[in-house]
């Protein structure tokens, strides 16, 4: 029989949520996604090191812009070379995010968005290989409208709510990535309880989105991200795909756990579930009445605009 994580793949698309080279060979996923946080976990790392400093001294010396425009340009040459190395690995799309800063400014996050693309396609990279991220706030789906408009794809994160998922299904977003791992930690850290697999409220959530999308025929994929333990990653077998750690592809690897699918789109089609009418204000007031989505959404806004931060002082420092 084949270990869990080969049956898994043939239920799911598993994608790789690093930014390390050798784990994604590894495991051979289709795809990887990366983030502010794990692009600077792998800058760390004495391996990666070169290719870091060289993309910023090549911008560098290549560069008569001001310093602060400086490291902007070379941030994101740093994000779109580990993105292309990336590529160098998986047969699929690797997913490279758009600053958390800019979460709150549709035309920004559009400019930034094209900016990213343009440097991939130099390097010769088709757009239909990149994902790009934005935060899944209101200004993020319009800029998502717009790009998908181009024939740019977004992967919407930092998603925690239906409501932030039919807003990125009624304007054709690519990709949602729903973060089961976040919501089972606020439930937890709110309750004080222990939940099992089956009752994790954030394998719960991607279950409901999953089947809303089905049936209503919203060709948005739909990504569980963000996983505490396998069971979760089991629970939802048959998603459409699940981006997970190295040390939970490890795991999965290890085991020989017989599974079988938890989604099933013709299920999905058959349940009573009533459509959503979504605006701008009716997703603003479901977000607000969501007390863990909100406080999720700006917890993770923060926390990868800080990391951001910090690639951006490790470049001004090779400056």
């Amino acid at each position: 029989m084949n270990n869990t994580l080969e049956q898994l793949k043939s239920h799911t698309t598993v994608v790789a949520d690093t930014g390390d080279f050798e784990s994604i060979k590894a495991f051979e996923p289709k795809d990887a996604t990366t983030n502010p946080s794990l692009i600077l976990k792998a800058i760390q790392k004495a391996e990666y090191r070169p290719l870091f400093e060289e993309t910023v001294k090549s911008v560098a010396a290549n560069s008569s812009l001001s310093e602060s425009q400086t490291i902007d340009l070379a941030i994101d040459h740093v994000l779109v070379a580990f993105g292309s190395e990336i590529l160098k690995i998986v047969p699929g799309r690797v997913s490279t995010e758009v600053d958390a800063r800019l979460s709150f400014d549709a035309d920004a996050s559009i400019t930034k968005a094209h900016e990213l693309i343009q440097l991939y396609e130099s390097k010769g990279i088709d757009r239909e290989r990149i994902l790009i991220k934005l935060a899944t706030t209101w200004e993020g789906v319009v800029a998502a409208r717009q790009l998908q408009s181009e024939g740019i794809n977004c992967n919407m994160t930092l998603l925690f709510s239906m409501a932030q998922a039919v807003a990125c299904a009624e304007v054709g977003a690519r990709l949602i990535s729903p973060f089961v791992g976040r919501i089972l930690d606020w439930y937890k850290a709110k309750t004080g309880n222990h939940y099992s697999a089956a009752e994790d409220p954030g394998v719960l959530s991607v279950k409901a989105i999953y089947n809303y999308y089905k049936k209503f025929g919203h060709e948005t994929e739909v990504m569980g991200a963000s996983f505490r333990n396998t069971g979760e990653i089991l629970e939802l077998a048959g998603c459409d795909l699940l981006t997970i750690s190295p040390a939970l592809l490890e795991e999965l690897k290890s085991s020989d756990q017989a599974i079988s699918p938890k989604l099933n789109v013709e299920e999905a089609k058959a349940s009573d579930i009533e459509r959503i009418e979504m605006n701008e204000a009716q997703f603003r007031w479901m977000l607000n009445e969501d007390q863990m989505a909100t406080e999720k959404l700006s917890d993770g806004i923060r926390i990868f605009g800080q990391d951001m931060l910090k690639v951006r002082d490790m470049v001004k420092e090779l400056l």
